[in-house]
């Protein structure tokens, strides 16, 4: 198991929304088998946890409403992690006020079937599902390495997560969609190994007996926080799926579902680890606060003076409440700010100020800054109906940023908003000789 920390990171604004929300819908999990191969990792931060897209009959105001209630339905599943939330006393009227929630929304066409894109605010949404007595589970998601064998016809092959592998079959590439799909509608990080690896007729036999040693050492290199050895089977007209755990400190036991077809059961599957996680990781009601906190995480603090001035300029802005160190180490420094209203307008505050310099994935380069907000609210997209071209994929999407340690990792999973890391750039002459 890796035992680097590694952050992900996004930046949630509503400004720019439509070309941003598209670059996250159409990033798959595929793509983070390659952005974090070779970084072991102990936690991923998913970015579009609150977003939706959905069918809708056409774009009159009875059909948005509905389509409002839907994308709510489909991210409250995936912020609680479970599907019994629609079940709850109280979710009727949550729905009812699913038009409130949202940031902004786009109505478009795609193969010719109406679609709706909305962005619901993430403590809004939060605090909604406190009110129903549900659980919320953060951002921060321990990433599954799933290793799965399937046999078929008295053939087994592996699925690997190269798209482009000339040894893969149709079917496999199939399966990989099916678990990637049910993967992104649950919000639950998932990589596969390498193709390198689909050839090895031996290494397959140890996953089909569920040898986890083997393939432990097969995932050298691999980032993971857990590793699934499954193995997948027909029998008439039902599939099997059976499945071990093998890593911070699961149940070893197997675990089974059945369907009927594949992607039946890839959704099985992963409903059923979703709900497994959730309920290690989702924090309760009752802890879901009023004033919400994120943890903000600056490389480049290198004095007493330097700490003064983040710490001042946190607090000048309008959003902050409170400022808290949590954690020095080396030239980084994470505070714990709390904030009011949602948590992208606090990304465009802290954008406005040119020290904060927001974190690339691969080099701690400066990353794109949002753009100023016009207004402290989110930005109202209605007049956009109409003209957004709906994407070719929904879910969310994952970026990586540079490593941390293991106690980064921990406190990652103990947030329920996404850690927002920048890098501190000294900026003289801003009303203040010692700024």
């Amino acid at each position: 198991m890796g035992t680097a920390g590694c952050y992900i990171y996004m930046t949630n604004s509503v400004n720019g929304y439509s070309a941003k929300m598209k670059r996250a819908v159409l990033v798959t999990i595929a793509m983070v088998c390659a952005l974090l191969v070779g970084s072991p990792a102990t936690a991923v931060t998913i970015t579009g946890l609150y977003n939706a897209d959905v069918p809708i009959s056409d774009s009159s105001s009875s059909s948005v409403k509905a389509g409002y209630e839907a994308g709510l339905r489909e991210v409250l599943v995936r912020v609680s992690g479970s599907r019994d939330v629609l079940e709850l006393e109280g979710i009727d009227q949550l729905l009812s006020k699913a038009e409130s929630l949202v940031l902004a929304y786009q109505v478009g066409q795609s193969q010719g079937q109406s679609r709706m894109q909305m962005s619901f605010g993430a403590v809004g949404v939060n605090r909604g599902l406190a009110a129903l007595d549900a659980p919320v589970w953060g951002a921060n998601r321990p990433l599954t390495l799933a290793w799965i064998a399937v046999e078929d016809r008295g053939q087994r092959q592996l699925i690997t997560g190269n798209a482009d592998a000339s040894s893969e079959t149709d079917s496999g590439a199939e399966w990989r969609q099916y678990f990637m799909a049910a993967a992104s509608e649950r919000g639950l990080p998932m990589v596969f190994p390498d193709s390198q690896f689909s050839g090895d007729r031996s290494l397959l036999s140890d996953l089909w007996g569920q040898f986890v040693d083997r393939l432990e050492a097969a995932s050298e290199g691999q980032a993971y926080d857990v590793i699934t050895l499954m193995r997948i089977s027909r029998s008439g007209g039902q599939w099997r799926a059976g499945w071990v755990f093998d890593g911070m400190g699961m149940d070893a036991s197997e675990r089974s579902a059945s369907a009927g077809t594949p992607a039946e059961l890839a959704t099985k599957v992963v409903d059923q680890w979703a709900e497994f996680y959730a309920s290690r990781y989702a924090v309760a009601a009752g802890n879901v606060a009023d004033s919400p906190a994120v943890d903000v995480v600056l490389d480049g603090v290198t004095s007493l003076a330097d700490y003064g001035r983040v710490v001042k300029a946190l607090q000048s802005m309008t959003p902050v409440r409170s400022v808290g160190a949590s954690r020095i180490r080396d030239e980084r420094l994470t505070l714990e700010v709390a904030f009011s209203g949602e948590l992208n307008q606090l990304q465009e505050y802290i954008a406005l100020d040119p020290r904060f310099v927001a974190q690339s994935s691969e080099d701690a380069a400066p990353a794109e800054v949002a753009e100023s907000p016009e207004a402290t609210g989110a930005v109202d997209q209605r007049a956009n109906e109409g003209v957004a071209e709906a994407p070719d994929a929904t879910g969310p999407a994952y970026q990586a940023l540079p490593e941390g340690d293991e106690q980064d990792a921990a406190d990652a999973f103990e947030s329920l908003y996404e850690v927002l890391y920048y890098r501190w750039q000294r900026a003289p002459g801003r009303g203040d000789s010692n700024s």
